[in-house]
């Protein structure tokens, strides 16, 4: 799975500076796309859109520009602009009767990731691609798996840690960031205009 990974982040380098994956998966049959969304974007419908060149037009809108995937009743979430983290308000709400897996970071660091389930965070790491400053809230079961993933990388190996994370996340919920979704162009995206507003 690191090895994907490895490839997307080869292939799509500009990933590696910003973005923020979140994968849900739904424990109510209830909970649809559209009403992930509306508690993605603070209990507003998103703004819909056509880009032409999806991923080199987002930086335009100095807001969360995503791609929304489905597989067998999973969702993922790709903010690809800016690495907004999704805020643990929203996150929370995310989790309601679903669970919620996250990971973000952005030109400045901000390395995380973390889950969420039954309306809160249960366990987070902050700064998981360096060793000597890693902190880790919650529930450390939660992650433990992680951790070896992690540490049989090695020091340096950025793009291995960052693609463990990701390879992580697949392993827990069988949601699979695939290279050509990303190869489109007039593709629908979803611009979060009141994410942070609540």
């Amino acid at each position: 799975m690191i090895d994907h990974y490895r490839s997307l982040f080869d292939r799509h380098q500009w990933l590696e500076n910003a973005l923020c994956w979140t994968v849900v998966q739904p424990l109510d049959e209830e909970i649809s796309v559209d009403v992930l969304l509306r508690r993605l974007n603070g209990g507003r419908d998103p703004h819909r859109r056509i880009m032409e060149y999806p991923t080199e037009e987002p930086w335009s809108e100095d807001l969360p520009v995503l791609f929304a995937f489905e597989d067998e009743r999973t969702y993922g979430f790709l903010e690809f602009s800016y690495g907004y983290a999704l805020a643990d308000h929203i996150l929370a709400g995310l989790s309601k009767a679903s669970r919620v897996w996250m990971t973000t970071w952005h030109t400045f660091g901000g390395y995380t990731i973390l889950h969420a389930a039954d309306g809160e965070i249960k366990a987070r790491m902050v700064d998981f691609v360096f060793a000597e400053h890693r902190v880790q809230q919650g529930d450390s079961s939660i992650l433990a798996d992680f951790l070896p993933m992690l540490d049989s990388l090695e020091s340096e190996d950025y793009r291995g840690k960052l693609s463990a994370a990701f390879a992580f996340i697949e392993r827990s919920t069988g949601m699979r960031l695939e290279s050509d979704w990303l190869d489109v162009e007039e593709a629908p995206v979803i611009i979060l205009d009141n994410w942070n507003e609540i």
